[in-house]
């Protein structure tokens, strides 16, 4: 009888979370499975769950809620044979989306019952896992603004983004890609691991959390008319092919600047230490994911 665990983050309010955990036992008898439902409590909570599931030999680990969620759940199976599930609850479903996963909640519990499974790749900037991307440009300091906002979503996300762009200023970068060095001065420098930002846009459109490799995506400086038509090329998924993205690919990157402050790692803002450098690298196939046909 194969364990199975749920980890919610409990942010969806009673009523939503009631018919969850029926929907959970429609899809889990449990003459099948035996399924035990658990919630987020503390921050590095999912990864001290996730570690302890692997030591009680779960078969699959859910995470129910958004990238932030799976992020820190994600943690906790590196390099283990506990596969990681994900039930996307979040806003930008960013992980979700690059593998396909629905966003209907029994179309996703349909999915973990069929137990398709592969092993994706992981990256790690310094110390801090990123399932899909991470970033030290003007999307880290939106990060860093967005977590002290009571507005989340899209909008609000958006809101800070015409707040903060015309006084941001584009940084000096220093890269060294696989030992090939590159200087760029660049509005937005991210690393991605799989194609996709949230919601649909794409700054790596041919990205694969299966390759192997890492896609650094370098925006130059940006005027605010080009907000726009950069946004509109995201979400049709050829922003690579534009002149508003440079596109290189690597499996081990160092990017150093003066003044760096925050990095992102999957939306989430982290606090950079001195020095000004962050060293991004690929783990391949470190965690077995449910994924869809």
């Amino acid at each position: 009888m194969k364990k199975i665990l749920f980890i919610i983050n409990r942010k969806a309010g009673t009523d939503r979370e009631k018919r969850l955990e029926d929907a959970i036992s429609r899809h889990f008898p449990p003459a099948r499975f035996d399924v035990s439902i658990t919630h987020l409590a503390y921050l590095g909570h999912g990864a001290d769950l996730a570690r302890e599931a692997v030591k009680n030999g779960v078969h699959t680990v859910v995470a129910v809620g958004g990238d932030g969620s799976i992020n820190e759940i994600a943690q906790g199976l590196v390099d283990s044979d506990t596969a990681l599930a994900i039930l996307p609850l979040g806003s930008g479903n960013g992980l979700a989306r690059a593998l396909k996963i629905p966003l209907d909640v029994n179309k996703a519990l349909n999915l973990i019952v069929a137990n398709k499974q592969r092993a994706i790749d992981v990256g790690y900037a310094n110390e801090h896992l990123f399932l899909s991307n991470a970033g030290v440009g003007f999307d880290a300091l939106i990060a860093e603004q967005f977590r002290h906002t009571a507005k989340r979503g899209l909008s609000g996300y958006a809101k800070l983004v015409l707040k903060s762009f015309t006084s941001y200023q584009p940084a000096s970068y220093t890269i060294d890609i696989d030992g090939e060095t590159l200087r760029e001065k660049a509005f937005l420098l991210t690393v991605a691991n799989g194609n996709q930002f949230g919601y649909e846009f794409k700054l790596a459109p041919a990205a694969s959390v299966f390759d192997g490799q890492l896609d650094l995506c370098i925006m130059p400086p940006v005027r605010f008319y080009h907000l726009l038509p950069v946004s509109i090329c995201s979400l049709l998924g050829n922003i690579d092919k534009t002149r508003f993205m440079k596109h290189f690919t690597g499996r081990d990157i160092t990017v150093s600047s003066e003044g760096l402050q925050y990095l992102q790692v999957d939306g989430d803002a982290v606090p950079l230490s001195a020095g000004g450098t962050v060293r991004l690298r690929v783990h391949p196939q470190a965690i077995k994911v449910v994924v869809n046909d």
